[in-house]
Order: structure tokens, then sequence, then C-alpha cells
């Protein structure tokens, strides 16, 4: 069976689709995106540097498989390099992530208050 549609050398949505979330699996692009999601503009190299304390080869790293799977842009503009969301649909996403986020902390919560008032088990011998 071909992995590509028949007649056609497209990658498979689903492909492409487990490929943006690969490029959103590690905590540092995530931060990287919520940082260029909170900018109305496009945000200097330097300026995520300062936010994030991520060493600058492993942050131009992160930004290189964001770009890559097209997550975000650049432009140089002189010596420096901005960087914006690729689409706006990514800060829907963000925005969605950190909802089910807090669902499930709160759905944690209170497993946790309910196994607190549950009543003791037996004596110590």
């Amino acid at each position: 069976m071909s992995s590509t549609p028949a007649g056609g050398t497209e990658r498979p949505l689903y492909e492409i689709k487990a490929n943006l979330f690969k490029a959103l699996a590690h905590p540092a692009r995530i931060r990287i995106l919520e940082i260029l999601s909170a900018g109305a503009q496009p945000t200097a190299v330097s300026e995520i540097l300062g936010a994030t304390e991520i060493e600058p080869t492993l942050l131009s790293q992160h930004l290189a498989v964001l770009k890559r799977h097209q997550v975000v842009r650049a432009e140089r503009i002189g010596n420096a390099v901005y960087y914006e969301l690729a689409h706006p649909s990514i800060r829907d996403l963000l925005v969605i992530a950190r909802g089910f986020l807090a669902d499930t902390l709160r759905a944690r919560q209170e497993q946790l208050e309910a196994f607190d008032a549950l009543p003791p088990v037996g004596e110590p011998r």
C-alpha cells in the first residue's frame, strides 16, 4: 500500500499533521511560540533570547525546526533576524492547548482533594 494518494506525490495529510506536532513537541519551542504570539510585531532573536535564556546555538536550532515545519517565518532586517508566527491559527492552537492543560490540572486537583477527603484506613499496629 502506498503512503501517498493514488497518482499523487504529496505527503499524506496525517503525515504533515504529525510533523506539525513534532515541531511543537519541545518545551522550548512552545515557549518561543508563546513569546511570538504575545507580540503584535515580529520579534527579534535577541528579544527571544532574553525572554527564554536559551543558549543562542540551541535557540537557533529550535527556530530552524519551527521554520522548517512552517510554524514561523523569519525576516532579516540589517543585522537582526525577526520571527513571527506563520499563521494566526498557531496562536489559537496555543490557546486551546493552554485550556486543555488548565482543565487537566483542575481534574487532577479535584482528584487530589477527593483523595485527601477519604476516611483513614485502619490504625497502625
